[in-house]
């Protein structure tokens, strides 16, 4: 299986039961991925994903951390310098926001073969980077 990138809200989702469909959707191709070993995040998804699980949806911090330890068993970017001046440019270039550059660089940089974000625009190639909204209708 090819890599797959995945936004925090991708994470967030599966473990927000206040929307049945997207947590299903999410779970399912969190599992997936984790299984076939072709998930990949970044430092800055896991951070997201901790803070807006423990302040946003008010769950468990203990909870959320175990969760990030298991996150931290898929591959995970890390940045250099030259990373951070790169997404800079993804985001003058492209005019999307320095957090999603960054999202899209960390998917470039890991080779992904998809990016999984409900934020990008689904269907685009931004940096040669597909996007897809798994919770988009099919």
């Amino acid at each position: 299986m090819d890599l797959a990138f995945f936004d925090t809200n991708v994470l967030v989702y599966a473990d927000d039961d206040r929307n049945p469909e997207k947590q299903e959707i999410a779970i399912k191709l969190v599992t997936e991925h984790s299984r076939s070993r072709s998930l990949v995040i970044s430092l800055q998804v896991l951070q997201e994903y901790y803070n807006t699980v423990t302040r946003k949806l008010g769950g468990d911090p203990m909870k959320a951390q175990r969760k990030v330890e298991i996150l931290t068993q898929s591959r995970v970017i890390r940045f250099t310098e030259s990373d951070i001046v790169a997404s800079i440019e993804l985001h003058r270039l492209h005019q999307i926001s320095f957090w999603d550059a960054m999202i899209i660089h960390a998917a470039r940089i890991a080779k992904a073969s998809v990016l999984y974000s409900e934020d990008l625009g689904h269907g685009s190639t931004i940096a040669g980077v597909r996007i897809r909204n798994p919770f988009a209708p099919t």
